[in-house]
C-alpha cells in the first residue's frame, strides 16, 4: 500500500483537516478528553489501515466515527463485563475544580443519555450531519435518528429545567 505523503486525497492531510472535530465530538461521547482522543487515534489507524478503501467511501468521516463510536461502545462493554465480575462499582468523577459549573451540569445530564442518543445528538447537533448521513454512521434509518434526537432533546429540556409545559 503506497499513500500519497500530501495533498487532498491524501491521509496526511485528512487526519489533519478532521482530527480535532473528532476529538470534540467523543468528549462528548465518552465524558473524557483523554479516551476522547484514544478512541480518534484508533479509528484513523484503522482508517489509515484500509486507506485504499476508505478514501474511496462516500464519506470517509462517516467510516471514522463509526469506527469511533464502535470502538467506545466496546470498551463500555467490556468495563460493564469487568465491573459485574468483581461486584462493585466505583462512583464517576466530575470534571476538575477549574470547571465551570454549568458545564459540569450539562455534562452529567448528557452521560445520563442513552449511548445512541448522545450519538445522534453529537452527529446532527454537534458535527451539523444531517439524519441520512447520520443514520449511515451508527447503521441505523434517518427516522430512528430524529427519534433518539427529539427523546434526547425532551430528556434535556427536563433536566437543564428548560421544560416550560
Amino acid at each position: 500500500m503506497t499513500l500519497e505523503r500530501e495533498g487532498p486525497g491524501s491521509f496526511e492531510s485528512f487526519f489533519r483537516q478532521h482530527y480535532g472535530s473528532v476529538v470534540r465530538a467523543l468528549v462528548i461521547v465518552s465524558g473524557s478528553e483523554t479516551e476522547a482522543q484514544d478512541l480518534a487515534q484508533e479509528a484513523f489507524a484503522r482508517a489509515l489501515e484500509r486507506w485504499d478503501r476508505v478514501s474511496q467511501m462516500e464519506s470517509p468521516m462517516g467510516y471514522v466515527y463509526r469506527t469511533a463510536f464502535n470502538v467506545h461502545r466496546n470498551r463500555v462493554r467490556h468495563m460493564v463485563r469487568a465491573l459485574r465480575r468483581r461486584s462493585e462499582s466505583t462512583p464517576i468523577e466530575n470534571d476538575p475544580a477549574s470547571e465551570v459549573e454549568v458545564r459540569n451540569e450539562i455534562r452529567r445530564v448528557l452521560a445520563q443519555l442513552p449511548t445512541g442518543q448522545r450519538e445522534a445528538l453529537v452527529l446532527v447537533g454537534w458535527l451539523g450531519l444531517d439524519a441520512e448521513e447520520a443514520g449511515r454512521v451508527l447503521g441505523i434509518t434517518a427516522a430512528s435518528v430524529r427519534g433518539r434526537i427529539h427523546r434526547a432533546r425532551g430528556r434535556l429540556d427536563h433536566d437543564l429545567g428548560g421544560d416550560d409545559g
